[in-house]
Parts: structure tokens; sequence; C-alpha cells
């Protein structure tokens, strides 16, 4: 049911409806939009702060530009709740009922005026700048547009891109949303840059984008329609390309998201009389508390370590270690190949690198974990969360990790099935300095799925603890007295620890039953529904080892 019959958001079916408003109409949409944003993160969870602080850009874009034809490319994407609303997706806010009838990210199968599924950093610029030169071949004059921002600045591949956006003949508009912060506060020099611009409104000499070459223009207040109308109506059909930086602010109009910006980037559902959590937070070890007991142990006995994290101190806690520590923790923005160069070099200078990375950003590292640090044998310890098979957006699935590093040559790829086994792990990790150890959560299905299997079967139960050494003797002994062996891991099947497996009993007398998921991107489909269509319940595998 409708929570909002009243509301103006109700006429607006697509940007030609908003086209028909005034400013003071406007201004109304916009605190309708940001009540929805907090009623549905309230329910549901999702990313709050950087919708918050984008709404007015949104109505301006849609107001001033002709999109789907005019084309605008979302940064990561994550604060783009403000922009489905406005292109015929309003129901999933004002409806409970339909909350769950779109994605959280840009999605091409939901809207003509989604251009990609995007949900990682600093891909923006170079997309829509391929986008300019193919609209150049083919002799067209539709505006084209990269909004970057909330972080996304701090990704190598966002220089790489403004290198070649720089020197596009024609029509190309770079929309620099700075609102000070990433998930976590931001970091290096580019805090320095950005910030000499807002405190000269745009006029100092020492600007790294006109250096670069770009007509760059300044909004104060990005949080004002009028002016984001007025900038935007300046840069319409510009022929060169033009950097608009907006100074914006994030959680705008919720005070909570407002003091405590990176608690507010994604929530969980939450009471939006208190802003407490609607589950608690539960006093009971879990991995990541258990890692970061074993870095301050190790930083406290004098081991030179270093903890290393890619702007997600939260998805590990890492904040304590920032305040308790600080000399013995970097955090390098959202910059996956940084970090993983980083760590690299600080193991070549005895250090001990402890780096946490999340398993969706993972993959973006792949050449500096192949060519950096397996190439160079060099031990750094990589502790990987976010694992597994699970319900999520397609951009943000952790599937792959396991497969990407454990064909890598050199690296040990270690999964706990408890957190004592976690513990021991990193201990052994950072005490031995000879090659690259990673570890992960892959042990899940041992608890999951392999004690309730091997319980209904009365089989034997084996903890594989490294998803990609295989432990020949173990295998050979369990060949020798098995008919079959069944391999369970929360990862896509293909190149991953079931096929070594088979690989290596492949000339021995024993039929081998692998199980993960599909090489699919699932998007959005309920857990539940992935293991069934992936035979990934207890009872289908029973019944497949029975059959076999």
């Amino acid at each position: 049911m409708n929570k909002h019959p009243e509301y103006l958001l109700n006429q607006i079916s697509g940007p030609t409806d908003l086209k028909k408003l005034n400013l003071d109409q406007m201004q109304q949409l916009a605190q309708e939009i940001r009540t929805l944003i907090l009623e549905k993160d309230a329910a549901e969870g999702g990313h709050l702060g950087p919708d918050l602080g984008i709404v007015e850009t949104t109505i301006a874009y849609h107001y001033v530009f002709d999109a789907p034809k005019d084309k605008i490319v979302w940064d990561v994407s994550h604060q783009t709740y403000p922009h489905k609303m406005l292109t015929g997706r309003a129901l999933a806010w004002l409806d409970p009922d339909h909350y769950e009838d779109v994605t959280p990210y840009t999605n091409p199968d939901e809207s003509p005026y989604d251009y990609y599924a995007v949900g990682h950093t600093s891909t923006s610029i170079g997309l829509a700048t391929g986008m300019a030169k193919a609209r150049d071949l083919m002799g067209g004059h539709e505006n084209i547009m990269a909004l970057i921002g909330d972080g996304s600045m701090t990704g190598g591949l966002a220089y790489e891109s403004l290198n070649n956006a720089a020197i596009e003949k024609h029509n190309l508009v770079v929309v620099v949303n700075d609102n000070q912060m990433s998930i976590d506060n931001n970091v290096g020099g580019l805090v320095t840059a950005l910030k000499k611009l807002r405190d000269s409104n745009g006029e100092t000499k020492e600007n790294p984008f006109t250096a670069m070459g770009f007509d760059y223009r300044y909004v104060a207040d990005g949080n004002d329609i009028k002016s984001m109308i007025e900038a935007f109506e300046a840069v319409k059909d510009v022929d060169h390309p033009i950097l608009l930086h907006i100074n914006t602010l994030k959680g705008k109009s919720y005070k909570p998201a407002i003091d405590e910006e990176e608690a507010h980037h994604w929530v969980m559902p939450f009471d939006l009389k208190t802003d407490k959590p609607l589950a608690p937070a539960s006093d009971a070890p879990t991995a990541s508390s258990v890692a970061l007991d074993v870095v301050s142990g190790e930083i406290e006995n004098g081991t030179n370590l270093m903890a290393i994290d890619a702007a997600i101190p939260g998805v590990f806690g890492l904040d304590r270690i920032k305040k308790q520590y600080p000399d013995h923790y970097t955090d390098v923005g959202i910059a996956e190949q940084e970090s993983v160069a980083f760590a690299a070099g600080a193991a070549k200078e005895g250090a001990v690198p402890v780096l946490f990375e999340n398993s969706t950003f993972l993959q973006r590292a792949f050449d500096q974990l192949s060519h950096d640090v397996a190439a160079n044998d060099l031990p750094v310890v990589m502790m990987v969360a976010g694992g597994g098979i699970s319900g999520t957006s397609k951009t943000h699935l952790g599937i792959f990790d396991q497969v990407m590093i454990s064909n890598l040559p050199n690296w040990i790829y270690l999964a706990p099935t408890n957190l004592a086994e976690e513990k021991a792990m990193m201990k052994w990790a950072i005490k031995q300095r000879k090659h690259p150890v990673a570890i992960l959560a892959l042990g899940d299905m041992y608890a999951m799925l392999g004690e309730k299997v091997a319980d209904k079967l009365g089989a034997t139960l084996a903890n594989p603890v490294s998803a990609n050494i295989l432990d020949k003797d173990a295998l050979d002994k369990l060949a020798k007295e098995n008919k079959v062996i069944v391999t369970i891991e929360d990862n896509t099947l293909d190149g991953g620890f079931g096929e070594k497996v088979a690989s290596y009993l492949g000339d021995q007398d024993v039929k081998v039953l692998n199980y993960g998921q599909k090489r699919v991107y699932t998007d959005q489909v309920p857990l539940k529904n992935i293991l069934e269509d992936n035979r990934m319940t207890v009872d289908q595998i029973v019944a497949d080892v029975k059959n076999a």
C-alpha cells in the first residue's frame, strides 16, 4: 500500500513530468525523497548518507538534461535512489510491498535510464569517456556525464580516466561530488587539493584539474537546487571536456548521518526515532574480533605489524587498531591495487603486513596479487571478508576470491571452519615468512552443510584446511576407503577446490561429486533459492550420494 498518496512524487513517472515543476515544488520533492530514503532504509537497510546528500543534484540533472538520450554514469551507483525515484521506479520507495522491486545499484535490466550494472568504484569517468568517443565516431551530439565522488576519487582508475577525459574533443562533463567523505574519512593528498579548492571557492591556482586541461567550474552549495540547475544549464551542450566540482553534505537533513558519517554510509534496519539498529549488537566473538585480537596481541608483543585496508575499516572494526596503534595502521582509500602493492612493499622491507580485504572488491587488485606479491613470493598475510554464496546484488558477489587467488603460484589460501582455527591460522601465517597467505571463510560450509550431510549418511567428514593445497595422503586414504567423495565449497565451482580434488583423484576408483555455485551472476536472488538451484541443500546432496 502506498504510504504517501499525497506526495508530489506520485505525479512523477519520468523526467518529463519533473520539468513541469517550479522551484518550490522541486524543493518539496527533495523533502519527500529524503523521507522515503529514510523510511525504506530504516525498514530494510541500505546506503543512507550518500543518497541523502545527492538529492538536489539528481533533481537538477533530470530537470536540465534530456535523459535517457543524454547519459549520466553514476560512479559506484550507491547514490542512485533519488535517480531511480525520478525515472519511473518511485513505487519501490512509496509502497513497502514493492521494496524488493529494484536493486540497490544502477541496472540496465530495470530501466533505460541506467546504462551499467555498477557497484565498484572509480569506473564512471572511463566508461563515460568511452561513450563520448563512440558518440563522436558515430556523429552523435548527446551530453555525456560522469558523476564521481563519495570516495571514488581515491581509486587509481579515476586518475587514469581523467588523463584520457581531459583530451576528449567534444562534450564530456565530469561532476566531482565532493562531500569530504568516503565510506570512512577521505585519505591522502587529494584531501588537501580539494580543500584548497573549496576554501578558495574554486579560485586557487593549485588546481589539479585545470593543470590537466579541464575547463573547471565550482558550485559552493551542491545541495541548492537553483544553483545546481544553473550550473548544469551552463555546461549543457558545451563542446569540450568540463569538470564540475560541487560541494555537498553527506547525510543531509538527518542529523545522525551528519554527525556519524561512517556509521551511516550503509545501514542495517534501524529505529527512525532512536537511530538504533533493530537487531542489537552481540558481544559474542566474531571472525573480525578474533582477527583484531590477534593483531593487537602481536603489536603488543613487539611485532612490526602493519594493518592495511582499502577504505573499509568498518567491515572489520579496524577503528580499534587505528585508535590504539595509529603507527601500525594504514587506510589507502578506495584503492585495492594500492593496498596490495603497499603490503608487498612493507613485506619486502621486513614489516609484517596484514591486509584486510573484502571479497567483492579484491578482484580489482588481481594484477598486484599475482605480479607484485605472488611472483615475488612475499609473506603478505591477507584476511578476506564477505566471501561465499549470497543473495546480494551481482555487483557485490563474494564467490570469486577463492578461484582467483588459489590458482596463483605461492599463495596459500586457508579456510577456517571455526574461530579457534582462524586464530591459529593467523598466528601461523604471521610467524611464517616464506609465502603469501590468505585466510577466508570457505570453511563455513563445514558446519552449514558438511556436518549435516555426514550425519545423515553416516559418512566420514574431513576438514581440508586449505582451499588450494591438497593433502594428497589424506585424499588417497579417503579414496581407498570410500566409493564417493563429496566436496562442498562456498564459492564458484569452476576452477575451485572441488575440481582440484576431482582432477587429482581422476585415475582412482572413486566417484567425486562437487558442490558450489554455477558460473553465473545472480542478482538479488534469495540465498535459499541459489542453494536449491545448485543442489546445495542437505536433502539434495544426500539424494545425489545415494544415487551415485
